[in-house]
């Protein structure tokens, strides 16, 4: 029982991380009808941005609760503008002059800014992972029980209770958002027709811009709180998490944010529990099995509903 609670913390975890990206990506979607396969590597970017400002700042482990709070939250925004401005330009560049075009050719575009993105870092930063001891320490005892080994311990870090609450908190935030706002507003009237929406006055360029660019807000917060967690980079990441919160956002409903979490929250617990029971070496195959079967009997994912064309 200790080690399943365990294992139930790590999933829930990595799953959160994986449902904010996956969150960016059922927005873009939602919006234009494309995946942006760069999202991922707006993640990756934004986890540098974070050791960069962190390294900048020179915050350690010693310094004190509220300075590092405060300083954790400077380097977010930090984190979360320049992951923006990197989306926003992905947008520009790789979308907007496509937007007419076949349905494949912002895909390809789509594609090598991804590459781009990934040989920049690997550039700049190096090929080689990036470790850092660990800022967070402390957490919550939840069970404790002695066996023949030794002791087991069962605990809640706090920068697990972080990334738990704070992804709750986006995803509520940004539920309200999209269902309450006028640009939430906005964006569901470019979902359901891009040429009516501008007609009745709504700036279209505009509304998918600020799309990315809260797509890649959240991703910067997902970098963040990875490299929080697991304390370690390299400029690889965003395409191995990148694939599986794209896994995520189809598996939950593409164009669904809460099945989007859904996705993520099913993929990290999918993986962390097949790694814990079974091999590790094919918790990836567990996990796109599982999307395949989804799929197979709900075509629309999870929590995604069927289109309906009308005529």
């Amino acid at each position: 029982m200790e080690y399943f609670l365990e294992q139930l913390i790590n999933g829930i975890t990595l799953g959160s991380i994986y449902g904010l990206i996956a969150i960016g990506y059922t927005m873009v979607y939602g919006i234009i009808g494309m995946i942006n396969f760069a999202h991922g590597d707006i993640f990756m970017v934004g986890a540098f941005i974070s050791l960069i400002a962190i390294l900048a700042i020179g915050l350690t482990a010693s310094a004190s609760f509220a300075l590092l709070i405060l300083a954790l939250i400077l380097v977010l925004a930090i984190a979360m503008i320049l992951a923006s401005a990197y989306n926003w330009t992905v947008e520009r560049v790789a979308y907007r002059p496509l937007r007419g075009s076949f349905r494949l050719a912002p895909l390809i575009s789509a594609i090598g800014m991804s590459i781009v993105l990934q040989e920049f870092v690997r550039i700049a930063q190096g090929g080689r992972p990036k470790p850092m001891q660990p800022l967070i320490s402390g957490g919550i005892e939840l069970m404790h029980r002695k066996t023949e080994l030794g002791e087991f311990v069962v605990r809640l870090s706090s920068i697990q209770i972080i990334i738990i609450l704070t992804t709750l908190a986006l995803m509520v935030l940004f539920t309200a958002l999209i269902t309450r706002t006028s640009l939430g507003r906005a964006q569901r009237s470019c979902e359901q027709d891009m040429k009516m929406a501008s007609l009745v006055g709504i700036d279209v360029n505009k509304t998918i811009s600020i799309t990315f660019i809260m797509g890649a807000a959240l991703a910067a917060v997902a970098g963040l709180m990875f490299f929080l967690r697991y304390g370690v980079i390299d400029f690889y990441i965003g395409f191995l998490a990148g694939v599986k919160a794209f896994t995520a956002a189809v598996l939950g409903g593409i164009g669904s944010i809460p099945g989007a979490m859904l996705g993520g929250l099913v993929i990290g617990l999918i993986e962390v529990f097949w790694s814990a029971y079974f091999s590790v070496e094919y918790k990836d195959v567990a996990a796109f099995a599982m999307l395949a079967v989804v799929l197979i009997f709900l075509p629309q994912g999870l929590l995604g509903k069927p289109e309906v064309e009308k005529v």
